[in-house]
Order: C-alpha cells, then sequence, then structure tokens
C-alpha cells in the first residue's frame, strides 16, 4: 500500500499491484485532477468520514455487461405503465446531493463529502461525470451518477426514496446509451439481479484501456 504525496498527482499502477483487499493507496486529495487520474486508472475513492481518503482496485472487478441485463416482469410492467420519467444532467449536484443523504444499512456516514461533490461538479461541467434523473411527476425519486470514458460507466452511487426507482433508472440508462461496459465496483444483491457479474482486475483495467485511449 502507497502513501500518497498531496503535492503530486500519482498512483500505483493497480495492474502491477497486489493486494489482498484491493485497497492500493491512502492520502492525496480529491480535487478534480487526482479523481479523474484515479479512476482512469481503474481506482476508486471509498472510505468512511473522518478517515484519511482510500483508494481501491479490487482483484475481482463487480460490473455489468449490457448484453447481460436482465428486466423482470415486474420491471417490464413499470416501464409498461409509465411509472417514471427519466432525465440525463438536469440536476448534477442534487443527484450527489440526494446519495450523500442516503441511509445505507452498515454504513456510519458517507464518503460522499462537500469537497467530493465540488470536484465532481467540477468534472461534471467538463462533459467528464455524469447524473441520470428518475422522476415521478415532478418528485425527484431516484437517480445516479459517474464518470465515463469512451463506452465505460464507472458507477459512483446511486439513490432511490420509493421502490424500483434506481432499479428502473439504471436500466433505462443501460437501453439509451451505447455502452460495452458498466463498473459497479463492488458487489451489492440490487445489482446482481439486473445481470451484474465479478471479472477480473485484469479483464477490467484491459477494456477501461482500451476505452481511455480510443
Amino acid at each position: 500500500m502507497v502513501f500518497l504525496n498531496p503535492d503530486e498527482i500519482s498512483f500505483p499502477d493497480p495492474e502491477f499491484t497486489q493486494s489482498e483487499n484491493g485497497l492500493l493507496a491512502v492520502g492525496g486529495d480529491l480535487s478534480p485532477e487526482r479523481i479523474l487520474f484515479a479512476y482512469q486508472l481503474g481506482l476508486f475513492p471509498w472510505f468512511n468520514p473522518g478517515e484519511e481518503i482510500l483508494w481501491w482496485c479490487p482483484d475481482s472487478r463487480f460490473v455489468l455487461f449490457p448484453k447481460d441485463l436482465k428486466i423482470s416482469k415486474s420491471m417490464k410492467k413499470i416501464f409498461r405503465d409509465d411509472v417514471f420519467s427519466f432525465t440525463e444532467n438536469t440536476c448534477f449536484r442534487r443527484v450527489m446531493e440526494e446519495c450523500q443523504n442516503t441511509y445505507r444499512k452498515d454504513q456510519d456516514g458517507t464518503w460522499i463529502s462537500e469537497e467530493l461533490i465540488n470536484s465532481f461538479v467540477i468534472l461534471h461541467q467538463h462533459g467528464l461525470a455524469k447524473s441520470f434523473e428518475v422522476w415521478q411527476g415532478e418528485e425527484l425519486v431516484g437517480g445516479f451518477y459517474g464518470l465515463q470514458f469512451g463506452k465505460v460507466f464507472c458507477g459512483e452511487s446511486m439513490f432511490a426514496k420509493v421502490s424500483n426507482a434506481s432499479k428502473a433508472g439504471f436500466i433505462q440508462f443501460i437501453l439509451k446509451e451505447d455502452l460495452e461496459l458498466i463498473d459497479c465496483q463492488i458487489y451489492s444483491e440490487h445489482l446482481e439481479s439486473l445481470g451484474a457479474t465479478m471479472i477480473s482486475k485484469i479483464e477490467y483495467l484491459k477494456i477501461l484501456k482500451s476505452n481511455h485511449e480510443s
């Protein structure tokens, strides 16, 4: 594990760095430049409030290939009934703030700090980060945000205020976008039900690199 110099934007190369639990580096900062560089390399920040910043690249990556997307009968009915409407990039900061304030089981607080929000907003203003919103009438009931490199979307966090909102948004996003892969980072039962699966770190980094360079 590497301790980062806050005055130098660098990371260990995850392709050649082994880690038992996927933790590769500690420290640094949450500047837009460092966040962008980290994601380009396949790393992401994830830490508890008050801790130092932790940067991860798990040896097994949880991802979803669009061709493997599973849509249940109940979700198909939700789309037929037009239960939700969807937008993209209409309220990026608000989506991040909703993710920040969402209660998550077995998690004390959130890693989505004001500093992280401000940096992602800058990346959004440069067209590098995007949000996807789910509405029920005039009310924002779900959404998620992340970074996109070519046809790889690196999902960062999502929220839902009503049942099936985030799931419907995720499905609509995948059907709408021309993507090769969605990076879900770490396992969740919710995303597994939609078709997400584990692949090796090396396979993920290879796909990410080919999209970043294209």
